[in-house]
Parts: structure tokens; C-alpha cells; sequence
């Protein structure tokens, strides 16, 4: 049996309840702690005007309206950790129930049914990206210390990966990690990091030795993002919101206790974190909530607009159902994947395009059942919110590795097609052209 994220565990759990008997109590406490949804999951249950709509791809919040939203989201996790429904398919020694995976599916299902608290970015990187890297690359000091806390995210973390001259090449990255004795000092910059002006920890990739190839001379640690030398920049984006930052380093000290990973190996370390999050096989499909929005928002919106009669308009959402179709077939396999105790590989760049391209379809489409009310703010619910998708969609074709890497990755890994021409294949990073 695998639980989380790639670990693997006994599938004989003592005093494993019945399923029936999981569902029943799980229910209760639902019910004990959260509301019921006005509406339900499935398309056909949106009731148009009642409930809140969001499907923004980024905040557009002040600081504090969005570290509120977090702090709801975390206080909910913690909540459900008091029982374990955090972390369900988790060890034991992680805060988890170590059950089986129909336990979490039945849990998550009952979920759906209650208002809870919206996600959020930072929330998503580091229950689902550091949590699970530490869990394969962190001493057992390390495990002992982040994991558990993390799924619970008693702390929250941010990846400190891209930099203003490494960004889909991020294996140019420039950030140097110099050793001093049993300590490193960090000195340079990062550009990108969600969430990092709410996160205690994050995950470092720097440049540690700068005589070996650019892929090879890369080490990861974890370190506290309160340490002296560290400035947190948020960068506003075009949505409105400010959930991105630079972050800066300037003889920033952290301990070789903080290292992620054998020294020189973060580039791995940085592919398995870009693999969990290249990793849709969570997401609905379509039919449930998503980042960005989802089949039910687009389908009640035509039919709100009274454009499903339309004959065009229809082949154009019969066109973006089939796409969520497949993409939740791809997700699936994914997940089957990571059941079978698969780490991420290239096959996540497959399920990270054709979730962007599901973005950028439901911003085409909705463009065209909306027209002017997109751009027009009328007050009307359902309407000038979906501005904030099209707006953020763009993003995701970058973030994670843009779409163009995600392609030579599927045609180098898993076709086996050609390499790209590199000059810079066999040269120390020091002497290539930046």
C-alpha cells in the first residue's frame, strides 16, 4: 500500500475500521465542524447568484485579506489533523491514519459536500511539494522534524528555485552556497516565490560549486526564512494581488544540518519538487472545484448567459468537456503511478500541459459566452469575476517550467526523440554565457 506521496507501507493497519464505520464517524465530525454547501459538487447543482464565485488563478488580495484566506486554510488543516482526516494515506510517525486509499477518496468525497475554507498557493506547496521532497531526500533528523509539521502546516513553506536570469533554465541559477565550516552562506537572489512572505521555511537550490557543469554544481537546503540577510520583496501583478516575491540573500548563515540531499545533488532534489508540482493527478477533472475554475462554473455561466442553444456555442463546450474528460483520465493514471509508488517523472509534463491547455480553453470559451460583461464590471455575479482567470491563466504556461520545457521534456524522456543542440552541455557553469 502507498500513502503519502510515495511512501510505501504495510496494507494490514491495526484496528483498521470498516469503511462504513470510517464514513459514518467521518461524517459526524463534518457535521460537527463545517456547514453544508448551499449547492452541490456536480454541475448540475450550481444555482446560479447564490454562494461565492471564484475563479481566479492568483489572489488579487491586500496582504492582509490574504493572509487571512491562508490562516482560515491552515486552521482547518490543523483542525482535521486533530483526527488525522489531514493526512489520512500518511504514516503513523507523520501525523497520518496510514489507511488505505479509499479511505481518503471516501473522506474527500464528504468533504465536497461542506463549506471549507478556500485554498491557497502556499498552503498547496507545502502540503504537496516540500513535505513529499523531504519525505525521499531529508535525514531522518530532517523527516522527524518537517514532515509531520508541514502536512499539518503548523508552518508553511515557498520554493526558492527561479532567479531574474534563470527561470525555465533553471539550472543556470546563480545564487551562490559557499561553505564555511560546518555552515554555508548563502548570497544572491530569487524572483518568483509564491507565498513566501507568509512561510517560515523554504526550499533553497543554490549554487555551490561553480567548476562542474551547470546541472551538477547545485546543493538544496531548508532554511528558516527569518534568518539575518534574508529580504522579502512582493512583486504586484497585473490580477492586483502581490502573492509573488523576490527574495533576497546577503551573507545569509545557515547550518550544514539545513542541507537537503547530498551536496552537488540539488539539481534532483529540484526535479522531484518540479515533478510534485508538474503532478495534477489531485485534481478533479473538471467536475469539482479547481484552480482557475472548472466545467460546472463554465457550463452554468452559458447557461446563465442562455448561449447553450447556440449551435457554435455548443461545439465549443462539447469541445472543452472532452478536453477535461481526457485531462481526468491523465490525472488518473498519474495517480495510479504514485499508488504504485512511482516518484514524479517525466510523465508529469504531459498532465502539467494539458492542464494549461485546459486554462487557456476555458479562457477562450468564456471570453466568447460573456463578450462585453468580461470587461465590464456590472456587478452581476458570474460575470466580471472570470477576468481574474483570464488574466491568471497566462501564468501557468510558466510557472512549474513553461510549456516549451515541458515538451522537450516529453520529447527527450518519453519519446526518446533528439536532444536539443547545447552548447553549454559540457562546460563548467562558471565559463558559460549568462
Amino acid at each position: 500500500m502507498v500513502n503519502y506521496r510515495g511512501h510505501v507501507a504495510d496494507s494490514t493497519v491495526p484496528n483498521l475500521p470498516s469503511l462504513d464505520d470510517f464514513t459514518r464517524e467521518a461524517k459526524a465530525w463534518l457535521e460537527a465542524n463545517a456547514e453544508y454547501r448551499t449547492s452541490g459538487t456536480d454541475e448540475k447543482d450550481v444555482v446560479w447568484g447564490e454562494g461565492e464565485f471564484s475563479v481566479s488563478v492568483f489572489h488579487s488580495l491586500s496582504f492582509e485579506e490574504e493572509k487571512a484566506l491562508l490562516e482560515r486554510a491552515k486552521a482547518w488543516t490543523q483542525k482535521k489533523a486533530e483526527r488525522g482526516y489531514h493526512a489520512i494515506t500518511s504514516p503513523v510517525e507523520h501525523g497520518g491514519l496510514g489507511y488505505p486509499r479509499e479511505y481518503s477518496r471516501a473522506f474527500s468525497k464528504l468533504e465536497a459536500q461542506f463549506q471549507t475554507p478556500t485554498g491557497h498557493e502556499t498552503h498547496s506547496v507545502t502540503v504537496g511539494l516540500i513535505a513529499p521532497t523531504i519525505n525521499i531526500y531529508g535525514t531522518p533528523e530532517q523527516k522527524k522534524q518537517f514532515v509531520g509539521r508541514f502536512i499539518a502546516t503548523r508552518d508553511l513553506c515557498c520554493q526558492l528555485f527561479s532567479e531574474p536570469g534563470a527561470g525555465s533554465d533553471l539550472a543556470s541559477l546563480a545564487c551562490r552556497a559557499e561553505r564555511d565550516g560546518d555552515e554555508w552562506v548563502i548570497n544572491g537572489q530569487k524572483v518568483w516565490s509564491s507565498g513566501a512572505q507568509f512561510s517560515e521555511w523554504g526550499e533553497l537550490i543554490a549554487r555551490s560549486n561553480p567548476d562542474v557543469v551547470k546541472h551538477k554544481g547545485m546543493t538544496a537546503f531548508i532554511i528558516p526564512m527569518d534568518l539575518p540577510g534574508i529580504e522579502i520583496r512582493p512583486i504586484k501583478q497585473m490580477s492586483g494581488g502581490s502573492s509573488f516575491n523576490e527574495v533576497f540573500f546577503n551573507d545569509v548563515r545557515i547550518p550544514d544540518s539545513m542541507r537537503l540531499g547530498p551536496e552537488g545533488e540539488g539539481w534532483k532534489v529540484a526535479l522531484t519538487t518540479l515533478g510534485f508540482e508538474r503532478d495534477h493527478s489531485g485534481d478533479g477533472g473538471g467536475g469539482g472545484s479547481r484552480v482557475g475554475g472548472s466545467w460546472r462554473l463554465v457550463l452554468a455561466t452559458a447557461r446563465a448567459m442562455g448561449v447553450t442553444a447556440d449551435p457554435v456555442m455548443r461545439q465549443e463546450l462539447a469541445e472543452l468537456y472532452t478536453h477535461f474528460r481526457v485531462e481526468g483520465f491523465v490525472n488518473r493514471r498519474a495517480a495510479d503511478m504514485r499508488r504504485a509508488g512511482s516518484p514524479p517523472g517525466p510523465e508529469g509534463s504531459l498532465g502539467k500541459l494539458v492542464w494549461t491547455k485546459g486554462m487557456r480553453k476555458i479562457s477562450d470559451v468564456i471570453s466568447k459566452i460573456l463578450g462585453p460583461a468580461l470587461i465590464a464590471d456590472t456587478g452581476e455575479w458570474g460575470t466580471y469575476a472570470w477576468g481574474e482567470q483570464v488574466l491568471g491563466a497566462p501564468g501557468y504556461r510558466i510557472a512549474g517550467g513553461s510549456d516549451e520545457t515541458q515538451r522537450n521534456i516529453i520529447g527527450e524522456r518519453v519519446l526518446g526523440l533528439p536532444g536539443d543542440v547545447r552548447v553549454d552541455k559540457d562546460v563548467a557553469w562558471k565559463e558559460t554565457r549568462r
